[in-house]
């Protein structure tokens, strides 16, 4: 029997989840699903599902809670006969949830949990309301899918749900898609246009710029740094909320000529492939790409030992793991790093290994299938 996929996402940005989606749509085995998206049209998720064997159907969610998604929903899954309604994201987890419930053959229903909504970064009247939509609306779900033990774990004490209805599933990386071998040209390439020469330390910070992402961190720690006469460039890619206050603190410090503000980039590959090290001064995250993409890199790391990332990288292992805000450890490593470039070097050949072992899209995809099959 070939079963009918129906995912729901409101992609008004790409992230992580967005790219999840995007992975399982185009390699989900034909053979045995179709597959179907509901989001909002346009944008770069919206792109990727174009010329492949995929149906759209475009959602409004420019609006908070568009209540017309709802019926809009229920009409698709009646039409389609879809068998699995699998969402992302708080709002759409809600919608999909009432959608499915509405009908009389309800579909079987999985959510999958990038962030639980304790994690959000929004006032208290409104992170009491999503609480509520989602405490409601969890009784429908068949399986929950986690990208992390600690997030799986979060949802049994937290939320009380009972471990069977629960997957562990890892995000993935498409291997083939980084490959160190290809770094010397694209490396040339980056470094020609920041000007920064081959003799000189590129640091890199990657991600949307929110607090949650603690890039001020990384920006304190530079004084530090550069103290000790290491020649030393960064740059920092992303946009958002927290560029402007980000940017004023590299004034403040004066170190702004030897920082360099990307902005947002659609080539991080190349990105990762001319920096010497990737900061990941984090507060907050549930599973980031970002990691396993300079782990594909074959890059050294120096990240925050915070839930989610201590699932991807080991201390002192393929990767160094400091204290949330600890300029003066974050520092320190750095210049580490830069004294001891065979340690460095030797980071980033074992997270490749690790990457290859644990995080390929492959994995990601057959056990999400294995998920799927296991509700029939």
């Amino acid at each position: 029997m070939k079963y009918n996929i129906l995912y729901v996402i409101d992609n008004l940005e790409f992230g992580g989840g967005e790219r999840g989606f995007a992975q399982l749509a185009c390699r989900l085995n034909r053979d045995l699903y179709s597959v179907h998206v509901a989001c909002n049209p346009g944008g770069i998720f919206w792109e990727k599902l174009s010329g492949i064997n995929v149906n759209r159907f475009a959602l409004n969610m420019e609006n908070k809670f568009n209540a017309g998604n709802i019926f809009k929903l229920a009409q698709i899954i009646n039409k389609r006969r879809i068998h699995v309604v699998h969402s992302q994201g708080l709002r759409t987890d809600f919608l999909a949830r009432i959608a499915s419930r509405l009908l009389r053959n309800s579909p079987k229903i999985i959510s999958t949990v990038q962030m639980p909504v304790e994690g959000f970064d929004v006032n208290p009247l409104r992170k009491t309301i999503y609480k509520y939509l989602d405490t409601v609306s969890e009784r429908y779900v068949d399986k929950f899918i986690t990208v992390s033990q600690t997030l799986k774990n979060s949802l049994i004490i937290d939320h009380k749900i009972p471990k069977h209805k629960i997957s562990k599933i890892y995000n993935g990386i498409e291997l083939k898609e980084y490959k160190p071998t290809d770094i010397g040209e694209w490396r040339k390439e980056i470094r020609e246009e920041f000007r920064v020469p081959e003799n000189v330390f590129l640091i890199g910070a990657i991600g949307r710029m929110v607090w949650q992402k603690g890039f001020e961190f990384l920006i304190r720690s530079l004084p530090k740094i550069e103290k000790t006469k290491h020649e030393t460039k960064t740059i920092i890619v992303g946009e958002g909320p927290e560029r402007e206050r980000v940017q004023n603190l590299a004034q403040r410090l004066m170190i702004e000529k030897n920082v360099y503000f990307a902005g947002f980039r659609n080539d991080v590959k190349k990105i990762l492939s001319a920096i010497d090290v990737l900061v990941i001064p984090s507060l907050l995250e549930g599973f980031p790409m970002i990691t396993l993409e300079a782990m594909a890199m074959a890059k050294p790391i120096i990240a925050t030992d915070i839930d989610g990332i201590n699932e991807q990288i080991t201390n002192r292992e393929n990767g160094v793991l400091i204290p949330a805000k600890n300029i003066d450890a974050l520092a320190a490593e750095i210049i580490n790093l830069i004294d001891d470039r065979k340690t460095a070097k030797v980071f980033g050949e074992k997270s490749r290994k690790k990457v290859e072992q644990k995080f390929s899209v492959e994995k990601m995809v057959k056990k999400t299938e294995a998920t799927y099959n296991s509700l029939f």
